[in-house]
């Protein structure tokens, strides 16, 4: 009786040209469509792990960690300089599903840096800010502005302690009127001080203090 042999059933050939194009693991630059390139580690065909990651149409880059094709971890984002076309870096600290969350210090132009925590991509929590004019901001944030308590330190060294809301001074506070030999304590609300006490403070070591003294009531 003569035997019949059946070929072996086979694998269609997209099966294994499917498995070739999944990303997995540590991989050379793979660019995109739009001409964005990455290099680093995959997982499942998402970026995961370690990678850099540069956008076309900016320039930009990211280099840091990666968790399912988001950024997330530890990582830095710096963009070109128009004119110079140096790098300089914007942001350096942590993420989270591909916005800054935790600690991170960014850097704006005209000099201003915020050093502090971050949640869904704004300023909040503790931080402080060095503004253009030589200001600095040092205390609660909330959505990218001062607000809890705080202290702002003005150029000429005079500062305000208390609270804020909404980026403005609001509630019990503090201003040293440190140039003058003076202090105002008191209520504010919306930036402005609504009612409070104004009294001598270190009125003899003042650069410029008042002609006269407060007179004690």
């Amino acid at each position: 009786m003569p035997i019949v042999k059946y070929r072996g059933a086979t694998e269609p050939l997209w099966h294994e040209w499917d498995r070739k194009a999944q990303k997995r693991g540590l991989r050379h630059t793979v660019y995109a469509v739009n001409g964005d390139q990455y290099t680093g580690e995959w997982l499942d065909n998402l970026k995961h792990g370690k990678g850099t990651q540069v956008w076309k149409c900016t320039g930009a880059i990211y280099s840091g960690d990666w968790k399912f094709g988001k950024r997330d971890g530890y990582g830095s984002y710096s963009i070109p300089d128009p004119v110079t076309k140096d790098y300089k870096k914007v942001y350096t600290g942590w993420w989270k599903n591909d916005q800054k969350c935790g600690y991170g210090v960014t850097f704006y132009a005209g000099r201003k840096r915020y050093e502090g925590e971050w949640s869904g991509g704004l300023r909040s929590g503790w931080g402080r800010m060095y503004y253009r004019d030589g200001s600095i901001y040092e205390g609660q944030w909330l959505e990218n502005k001062p607000n809890g308590q705080g202290m702002l330190r003005l150029p000429n060294e005079n500062r305000y302690e208390g609270g804020w809301k909404g980026g403005k001074k609001h509630g019990p506070g503090k201003f040293f009127y440190l140039d003058k030999g003076q202090l105002f304590e008191g209520i504010w609300a919306a930036d402005i001080p609504k009612c409070g006490i104004l009294i001598d403070f270190g009125r003899d070591e003042a650069p410029a203090p008042t002609q006269y003294p407060i007179p004690k009531v």
